[in-house]
């Protein structure tokens, strides 16, 4: 009796000290981002001259675990690729874009949850595998002013699903994502759009009626969808 007490105390501890580790994660990413991300633009001159905060973020994120069932899954991902990706770019600055490094989303891997991982791997395997959520494509920043912005502050995942409805209303809702032509009866969307079009078009619908769940102006669903090209440009702060 004594010896299944022992374990289950152990498990206890480990348990509890893992959800202290992954509370401390979050505060710290929310931190962190507070102090470098303003106006959707990061700061990368000033992490690059001290990454320390950084990489202790990171250093922590390596060593936690975290299965699917867990509610902070989802926030705790989304947060270790925004990260990972500013990670990405300090460890190659300066840049004037993430693809002026090859295979900076496909080939770069990161020690995250006791697992190597690409930035694809995260948003791929370990995220749109998962959840069946396109709004995921509004919260994963890629480093670009392409992209839509990243917050200054952390996804938790007491708030995650407001973060998550506030993030894609005000990137459909912008210029920049979505832009209405009605005299040519025209939209013009990101090219996330396109490139991930399976994840908009889900149940029949289109890329307009997707896009109508969250805009205040309704497009005609007649109206011709067409693709902007990405700005791949540095999401960087101005000099």
């Amino acid at each position: 009796m004594k010896k299944y007490t022992s374990v289950f105390l152990l498990l206890l501890f480990t348990c509890s000290l893992q959800a202290q580790e992954l509370s401390s994660f979050f505060t710290k990413t929310n931190q962190f981002l507070k102090a470098h991300v303003k106006n959707g633009a990061v700061a990368y001159k000033t992490i690059h001259s001290d990454p320390s905060e950084l990489n202790e973020i990171l250093n922590l994120a390596a060593t936690l675990s975290i299965s699917k069932t867990d509610e902070r899954y989802k926030a705790f991902w989304i947060n270790a690729y925004n990260l990972a990706v500013i990670k990405g770019i300090i460890d190659n600055y300066p840049l004037k874009s993430p693809l002026d490094k090859p295979g900076f989303f496909d080939a770069i891997t990161y020690t995250i949850a006791r697992q190597n991982v690409t930035l694809n791997t995260i948003e791929n395997k370990r995220l749109r595998a998962v959840f069946n959520d396109a709004r995921l494509h509004f919260v994963l920043v890629c480093g670009a002013k392409g992209c839509p912005p990243l917050i200054p502050m952390a996804y938790l995942p007491e708030t995650l699903e407001t973060q998550l409805q506030e993030q894609t209303k005000l990137a459909i809702n912008g210029d920049s994502f979505v832009k209405v032509n009605s005299k040519k009866k025209r939209v013009e969307g990101s090219e996330i759009l396109k490139w991930y079009k399976e994840d908009f078009v889900k149940k029949g619908q289109s890329e307009i009626d997707f896009l109508n769940q969250f805009r205040t102006e309704k497009i005609p669903a007649k109206f011709k969808l067409t693709y902007t090209t990405y700005n791949w440009a540095l999401n960087s702060q101005s000099k």
